[in-house]
């Protein structure tokens, strides 16, 4: 049984962990599929199959995405709302009295919105990016990266379908597109269809972070998900940020861009919140929870104002991207940020993300990989 403190702790994205731990959970017989130069081909045939049919299936266009954004556009993402995770900061633009003060982005949550505007995307238009970010205060292991790639969708919505249904809709056919991207490269590279693990699960199941609450009442939140991946190995848990029964959110959520306090008591028949969700999958190589996909139905102008009031941000309605949505200035949205490579890592069947994108890692936890045959690009 979890105490509360177990449970607090676990909120934050990033976590708290130590290479003790790693240690004990990365696999030991690990036999990668594909050799480097292999693994980097089909990784690329994972990324185009993917950017083409997700902007097919959603109706998206390719942009372009900024790496760093002025501070005083209150644009770049904050991740959670306990302020775990601050950005890097620096001062550009030599030769001016006054220098601009720019923070590398953590994702291109926020930026998305207003771009609808700027390149004039209709109803059931959007936008897709290549995004590249870095998140500094990750504990860095497996599937947790300082270098951040994201592919950062956003579409404009009408008022009427912020609901349940549309959600639904468009995560199914996100998964569609994931699903179909794991069995083409399946063809083009036959050594990853094994039976050393079984096949990608073809279906997504949804549950409410509630339902999952009442599944697993003592466990706190990471545990929950690994519990609930034994009995549907694909889910997208509904509901993620608003707190739950038991006095906590299942995650801790920014307050301004997905929307997590909105009551779905009509459409579940429970007391349930939020617009809002993630995939989750079962690693079979790394026997752990694995998350794909973060995404959500915006916030309102009415529905941003009560977030903020219980993050305690209400000083962050002044700056310009908040002023846009107050303002009516920014469209309707629903959006989310697909990791690329951590997509790359569950369906080329890798241990660990080193395998498919080049970072930094500590030598510490390049030893322990070393001697589990697991080699980091660098």
């Amino acid at each position: 049984m979890a105490d509360n403190k177990d449970k607090k702790a676990d909120l934050a994205g990033p976590g708290v962990s130590t290479y003790e731990e790693v240690d004990k959970i990365l696999p030991n017989d690990y036999q990668p599929l594909l050799p480097p130069k292999e693994r980097m081909q089909a990784l690329f045939e994972l990324k185009k199959y993917i950017e083409e049919n997700l902007c097919k299936e959603l109706n998206l266009f390719m942009v372009q995405v900024p790496l760093i954004v002025d501070i005083r556009s209150g644009v770049n993402d904050m991740l959670d709302r306990d302020g775990s995770r601050t950005p890097v900061e620096f001062d550009c633009g030599l030769g001016l009295d006054k220098p601009i003060r720019a923070q590398i982005v953590q994702a291109a949550t926020k930026w998305k919105r207003p771009a609808l505007k700027l390149f004039d995307c209709k109803v059931g238009e959007g936008i897709n990016t290549d995004m590249r970010a870095v998140r500094k205060d990750y504990f860095l292991d497996h599937d947790h990266s300082s270098y951040v790639d994201q592919w950062d969708w956003e579409r404009v919505m009408t008022p009427e379908q912020r609901n349940l249904d549309f959600l639904k809709d468009v995560v199914k056919k996100i998964w569609k597109v994931l699903y179909g991207a794991g069995k083409h490269v399946q063809e083009l590279f036959p050594q990853l269809k094994t039976d050393r693990y079984p096949d990608f699960p073809e279906e997504l199941t949804f549950l409410h972070a509630e339902e999952i609450l009442e599944m697993y009442p003592d466990l706190p939140r990471k545990q929950r998900e690994t519990q609930v991946l034994q009995k549907y190995p694909a889910v997208f848990i509904i509901g993620i940020g608003y707190v739950l029964k038991d006095g906590y959110p299942h995650e801790m959520r920014a307050a301004d861009y997905d929307d997590w306090i909105t009551d779905t008591n009509s459409e579940t028949g429970k007391p349930t919140h939020g617009l809002n969700g993630d995939i989750l999958v079962w690693n079979p190589v790394t026997k752990r929870r694995h998350e794909l996909t973060s995404m959500g139905i915006r916030v309102t102008k009415e529905t941003l104002v009560k977030q903020l009031e219980l993050a305690g941000q209400m000083e962050n309605l002044q700056l310009p991207y908040h002023q846009g949505i107050m303002k009516d200035e920014i469209p309707l949205s629903i959006g989310g940020g697909i990791g690329q490579s951590r997509t790359y890592m569950y369906f080329l069947r890798a241990a660990h993300l080193g395998e498919v994108s080049v970072t930094v890692w500590p030598d510490q936890l390049k030893q322990i990989c070393s001697k589990r045959n697991i080699h980091v690009l660098e």
